[in-house]
């Protein structure tokens, strides 16, 4: 039977996905006042949720332990420069190439996983790691130039991830902390920007500013849902199932806005895509194998 934490992953994996489409309806707004409202509504939601579950003395309690608010300060710092490399990326019409940044996201998961946390991968593991690795490498090698979008993009999430693996507080206590220490920056540069006359969210569309306005619940769905996955599942598994989102990203990219993509890309694309099938049915026939050497030891 499938882990619950192994669906968790999976769904916020799914949502990260298609998001380029939400954020891409955004795109004559700047990033970071995208970014700033982001926060806003985030802790906003966060805040709402904790109030309805009458959490607020559980979670006063839980922060004050040694190291907490080091640890999430330094995850709040990580998942803010990811937010505004990845909007700023997807509305300068690079989706393929945040895509790619999540391909090699996984890859970098697990070896983190594996060097810093002790992880081990079964033998056979090895071999859809080793064809991400080449499809990482082909990639990089015949894209022409250093893929700065997709680097930052793997960088910042793998050490999110691995921030998030080593926390203590539970994922609704995590996010409130990490969007509290990115509230009053973002509400200082929104106030900068309104007096300055440059704000251009009120000046749009009923629908735009819906849209901004629900950038937080969008944001914190995905975000419990990982956090959870992060505590329940080996961050080799989450570094695999991984790979959802940038195939969704990927496809959306190419056949949705018709971002062009070379025959370099496809087949380090191609390569990836083996690896992940690869992994996915080395698990299946391991979870069968499971029961069977149970009975037998019995």
């Amino acid at each position: 039977m499938i882990k619950q934490g192994t669906w968790y992953a999976v769904a916020a994996y799914v949502l990260w996905g298609v998001f380029p489409i939400y954020w891409k309806q955004l795109h004559n707004i700047p990033p970071l006042e995208v970014i700033g409202y982001r926060i806003i509504w985030s802790f906003v939601t966060v805040s709402l949720i904790l109030m309805w579950g009458k959490n607020w003395g559980k979670f006063i309690k839980a922060i004050t332990k040694p190291g907490v608010l080091v640890t999430y300060g330094i995850a709040s710092l990580l998942i803010g420069i990811n937010w505004l490399i990845y909007i700023s990326a997807i509305n300068s019409n690079y989706i393929i190439e945040t895509s790619l940044g999540y391909f090699i996201n996984p890859l970098l998961s697990v070896l983190l996983g594996v060097i810093v946390l002790k992880e081990r991968l079964r033998i056979w593991q090895w071999i859809p790691v080793t064809l991400a690795a080449s499809g990482m490498i082909y990639m990089t090698l015949t894209y022409g130039k250093v893929p700065w979008i997709a680097l930052s993009l793997a960088l910042s999430f793998g050490l999110y991830g691995l921030v998030k693996k080593k926390a203590s507080l539970i994922s609704l206590y995590g996010l409130m902390v990490e969007t509290s220490f990115l509230l009053i920056p973002s509400i200082v540069y929104l106030i900068i920007l309104q007096f300055s006359g440059k704000t251009v969210l009120l000046q749009t569309g009923v629908q735009t500013n819906l849209l901004v306005f629900l950038s937080g619940i969008v944001t914190i769905i995905p975000l419990l849902l990982f956090a959870s996955a992060a505590q329940k599942i080996s961050l080799t598994l989450i570094g695999i199932l991984q790979y959802l989102a940038p195939t969704l990203q990927f496809i959306i990219g190419v056949f949705i806005y018709r971002e062009a993509i070379t025959n370099n890309q496809l087949i380090g694309f191609v390569l990836v895509w083996m690896a992940l099938i690869f992994f996915v049915l080395e698990g299946f026939v391991n979870s069968r194998r499971q029961p069977l050497l149970l009975i037998n030891k019995e």
